[in-house]
């Protein structure tokens, strides 16, 4: 496939590639290698990039307008299978450090941010809001070049299809909308330096928590999102995925159908003997199971796991824990309106998170558990930290973090530079399972949120508006997520 040159990100971002398999009745292009191909590519790129301290877009990318690589972060394995025994990734929805945490003590927060004419406050908002673009498009603008100035040249609405959002994103939630998330900060860890893997949407946000990338060979990774609105094996045939190579430009529908093959945690933990499950909410028939990760990895969607591991509804969680049947690895998304994603009614979010945890703080399960709360990308809210570029898929911009359990620190603020792949790490250590062999290869570890040596401490309560019987008799909304 031939590469046009092209002046900036921008223009590269906006330009269409004529593909064999792109929309329409092409064949989808069949491009994965063997796990063990993509583990062996990707160690030799991440070796390639830190050695080289160049980005590798070249004058493709507008001469270089994106910084240098930095190096990649060291780490030291946790030694803590004594201590936790389950691992659950709760996984919200669209929202910045900023956003959320912009007047946090002891963060590094912000109440004012950068616009292309200078600074301006941040307002403080109810939770809630309208969708704003969040495409590879999208970040490559709000970054500019590492100036974190161009949030206000962005549109409004899934794909930017609404009209200038201007100073729209610039806003932190009022702290007493989201009191239940404060809460566990202050009891817990907090973490202000979590950045998403790469930056686009959920589809390639949620990949990344059981991946730790998208990467399908040393050059090329998924970017944005299927040509459907179905995102896995389920997808009409016609599907395709886009593209951002190396020189970090985009090649929309030239990527392949979404039914994966790469390698994810679920290989190592069964590699492992290590129980898990992926919780998802229904949607409508008309979708698909959009919200289980698992849906776009064939291994999954294609065998017998997709019956036994991957759960619906996700309040189903609820049971298994008071059955005392909470599996080693959980991952858990959201209803739509438990998402915390803006264009939903999304009160529900903080509550439905808390009611989980504790849920979990009343079970046998607490004294030997990790729960860990994650936003899947930044929605397009500001957020003032540069994202430090350790390979052309990114890291993206900030994202929060919260670590519950006996064993957190209390009140702690980790100001470590994690990306998802830490995730991945930490329960890769905790059961001495093998490495995936993507971001989690390079990832900080989490060993500083814990202190294995005090007791596990007692849970209190985290106040919340909703309570557990609210979710467990809501209706699902049958909407998907995030259509991004």
């Amino acid at each position: 496939m031939m590469t046009p040159v092209l002046s900036s990100l921008r223009d590269a971002e906006n330009a269409r590639f004529d593909v064999e398999g792109e929309g329409g009745n092409g064949a989808p292009r069949t491009v994965f290698a063997s796990a063990m191909k993509v583990r062996v590519l990707l160690a030799a790129l991440f070796a390639l990039v830190a050695a080289s301290g160049c980005s590798g877009g070249g004058s493709q990318t507008g001469g270089g307008s994106l910084p240098p690589p930095q190096p990649t972060p060291t780490s030291q394995p946790v030694e803590t299978p004594k201590y936790i025994k389950h691992v659950v990734i709760m996984i919200q929805e669209n929202r910045t450090f900023d956003n959320f945490f912009a007047t946090y003590p002891g963060a590094d927060g912000t109440t004012t941010g950068q616009t292309h004419n200078g600074t301006v406050s941040l307002k403080e908002v109810p939770l809630g809001g309208v969708d704003l673009d969040h495409t590879w498009k999208a970040f490559v603008t709000e970054f500019d070049g590492g100036k974190m100035d161009g949030f206000d040249s962005i549109n409004l609405g899934a794909w930017g299809g609404g009209p200038p959002a201007e100073l729209y994103p610039y806003q932190y939630v009022n702290p007493s909308d989201i009191q239940p998330y404060w809460t566990m900060a202050q009891q817990y860890v907090l973490a202000d330096h979590m950045f998403e893997t790469q930056s686009s949407g959920s589809f390639i946000g949620h990949q990344d928590l059981i991946a730790g990338s998208t990467a399908i060979d040393s050059k090329e990774a998924l970017v944005n999102y299927p040509s459907s609105d179905v995102w896995g094996c389920d997808a009409p045939k016609n599907t395709v995925t886009s593209l951002l190579t190396a020189d970090r430009i985009v090649h929309h529908g030239a990527g392949p159908f979404p039914c994966l093959t790469y390698p994810t945690l679920r290989d190592s933990l069964d590699a492992g003997g290590i129980s898990w499950k992926y919780y998802a909410p229904p949607v409508n028939t008309n979708v698909g199971k959009i919200w289980s990760a698992f849906d776009a990895i064939a291994a999954v969607r294609n065998g017998p796991e997709w019956q036994t591991n991957v759960v619906t509804p996700e309040t189903t969680i609820f049971k298994d824990i008071a059955a005392n049947a909470l599996p080693a690895v959980s991952w858990i998304a959201p209803d739509a309106k438990n998402s915390d994603h803006p264009g939903h009614d999304v009160t529900g979010g903080p509550s439905w998170v808390a009611q989980v945890v504790n849920a979990i703080g009343g079970s046998p399960a607490w004294n030997s558990t990790a729960v860990i709360v994650i936003w899947d990308d930044w929605g397009g809210f500001y957020d003032h930290v540069a994202p430090p570029q350790l390979d052309y898929q990114g890291l993206g911009f900030r994202v929060p973090m919260l670590v519950i359990s006996p064993y957190a620190k209390k009140g702690y603020v980790s100001h470590t530079s994690y990306e998802f792949g830490s995730i991945l790490k930490f329960v890769e250590d905790n059961w001495a399972i093998p490495r995936v062999g993507t971001t989690d290869v390079r990832a900080a570890s989490m060993a500083d949120v814990f202190d294995f040596t005090q007791p596990p401490r007692k849970f209190v309560q985290i106040a919340a508006p909703m309570s557990r019987s609210h979710f467990e008799r809501e209706k699902p909304s049958y909407l998907p997520v995030d259509p991004e």
